[in-house]
């Protein structure tokens, strides 16, 4: 099996943050540049799904249905399902300006994982409902009809804790690494039992119970 995480392209909360006082998290569009992006990815991950199908499960956020529709994979796509599991941290509706970036000091102080969003989630919940997502995409993954490509257009912490569950990374590890760039995307191979990811997130500091990428 083969799993493709890819993060959404450039959307307008990415060069705007005050967007996210106006606009629903969830309505945030793709850039020019970022629809640039997704077909550029479009073409990397169709020679990565070379030679069989896929199938696609994808945030329902607007920048990641952009995304995976700018990237015209065509008749390579057996099958495309909408996951609200896969969404990205919920923030709790509109943002205010003001407290924008004190919560994200807050949130760099206490922990990504633990630390929860007035309104919204910690990552921890996050992490519970990517549980979830992986269980039941394993029931689907055991029927022969599925495919053995999977294709997950997601979002950068979202993205990061998937791996942290695939791969039993603790929770210091996962605090220590980067999200993945806008389209960037990470492949992953089942050998057995055991993952194989195909390079390494980047990681800003050693973890502090010592524990690697694995």
């Amino acid at each position: 099996m083969r799993l493709i995480l890819l993060r959404h392209a450039e959307s307008l909360g990415n060069v705007d943050e005050r967007a996210y006082c106006r606009i629903p998290d969830h309505a945030l569009p793709l850039t020019p540049r970022g629809e640039e992006q997704a077909r550029a990815a479009g073409t990397e991950v169709l020679r990565l799904l070379e030679p069989g199908p896929v199938a696609v499960y994808v945030s329902p956020y607007l920048r990641t249905r952009q995304t995976l529709q700018r990237m015209a994979l065509g008749d390579v796509v057996e099958r495309t399902v909408l996951e609200p599991r896969l969404r990205e941290q919920d923030w709790g509706n509109l943002q205010d300006e003001g407290e924008q970036l004190t919560l994200k000091q807050q949130r760099q102080a206490y922990g990504h994982f633990f630390f929860r969003l007035p309104l919204g989630e910690s990552g921890a919940d996050v992490d519970d409902r990517v549980a979830a997502f992986l269980s039941e995409l394993w029931i689907s993954a055991a029927d022969p009809a599925h495919p053995t490509n999977v294709l997950i257009v997601s979002h950068g912490l979202t993205i990061r804790l998937l791996c942290r569950r695939l791969f039993g990374w603790s929770i210091e590890l996962f605090e220590s690494l980067s999200n993945l760039d806008t389209c960037e995307h990470r492949v992953l191979d089942r050998h057995g039992t055991r993952w194989q990811l195909d390079r390494p997130f980047h990681q800003w500091r050693d973890s502090p119970d010592d524990s690697v990428q694995r």
